[in-house]
């Protein structure tokens, strides 16, 4: 016969694992106190009993699983900087360190199990600010940690612009592993073929280390993107100047529609030929006072803002550690 105490035990854990299953599956926002409770057969009384509200609910599901996780992450850390002190640590160690532990607590069951990457990814790619704002609040040493040892594993890149490709290659992982257990995920790498854990993460490191060393995009590579944004603008402009045209035919049916479309045509082919022109001036101009800048002075680079993405946990760590 059960005791009261494991009883009250067992419903918690109940309520828990629905929790962690509907947010996994849903997201924050959509997961509600009365899905949880038909998940876990559970009355709402027992749920404002165990925890009160959904954010206490939902603050003992991470807990649950990313502290110790965490844990696991720091403490390998540790011991790859132990091992490759200095500038002699790799991207493929800190890698390691962040995705070994997600990887071996999915293969267990005690403390994840298949799902668990699916709820990691879920974590990182839910922009809610309940999310966004949980993971600053708790793991800005976490995320503090790694994005030191990523600089010192590629010192060439500034700080800032490490941040936000982190932040790309990063949240793209997180989508990829947002939607798949890990049964699902391996064979989609492996293609059938027999491969081990530090073979698939290397594959992912890979995918990580080419966007963290990129070049940076040519003068060719924008001007050529530029000129399609020029193009969509002149498209704009005449889709804006038809329909012009259009809206006065209908109010004024004894106009000769033919010859106000035509100067309408017109009207709108000059508008965009000096829009081009002018682009193409200011597009001049500025890469003349850019060349001039890049001769007398080099640290451009000094100069630059910071790219924030509002969503990213490293970005957000970074903002708070320049305010304080």
């Amino acid at each position: 016969m059960k005791t009261g105490k494991s009883s009250a035990g067992d419903t918690k854990a109940r309520i828990l694992d629905a929790t962690e299953k509907l947010f996994t599956e849903v997201g924050y926002e959509a997961t509600s106190l009365r899905q949880v409770t038909s998940r876990a057969i559970v009355n709402l009384a027992a749920v404002n009993y165990h925890f009160r509200s959904k954010d206490i609910m939902m603050h003992a599901v991470l807990s649950r699983r990313l502290d110790p996780l965490n844990a696991r992450r720091l403490a390998l850390l540790d011991a790859c900087e132990a091992s490759w002190p200095g500038q002699r640590i790799r991207c493929e160690h800190v890698m390691g360190a962040l995705f070994v532990p997600a990887l071996q607590m999915a293969r267990d069951p005690s403390v994840g199990g298949p799902s668990f990457l699916r709820l990691l990814g879920r974590v990182y790619s839910d922009t809610s600010p309940f999310i966004q704002q949980y993971l600053l609040e708790h793991y800005a040493p976490v995320y503090g940690r790694f994005f030191d040892a990523f600089s010192r594993a590629i010192p060439g890149l500034p700080r800032h612009e490490l941040g936000w490709r982190l932040q790309f290659a990063l949240k793209a992982l997180a989508g990829v592993l947002a939607g798949e257990e890990l049964t699902n995920l391996l064979p989609a790498f492996t293609q059938g073929r027999q491969m081990s854990d530090a073979h698939v993460l290397a594959q992912l490191t890979a995918m990580v280390e080419a966007v963290l060393n990129v070049a940076q995009p040519s003068a060719d590579q924008s001007s050529a993107l530029q000129s399609v944004f020029e193009l969509g603008e002149q498209q704009q402009a005449e889709q804006r100047a038809s329909r012009l045209a259009a809206a006065q035919c209908t109010d004024e049916p004894g106009a000769s529609c033919s010859a106000m479309a035509a100067t309408m045509g017109d009207a709108a082919s000059q508008a965009a030929a000096a829009l081009g022109k002018a682009r193409i001036s200011a597009r001049t101009v500025r890469n003349e006072g850019t060349q001039r800048a890049a001769v007398t002075s080099v640290p451009v680079r000094a100069r630059e803002q910071t790219v924030s993405f509002p969503s990213n946990p490293l970005d957000d760590w970074m903002r708070m550690r320049t305010r304080t």
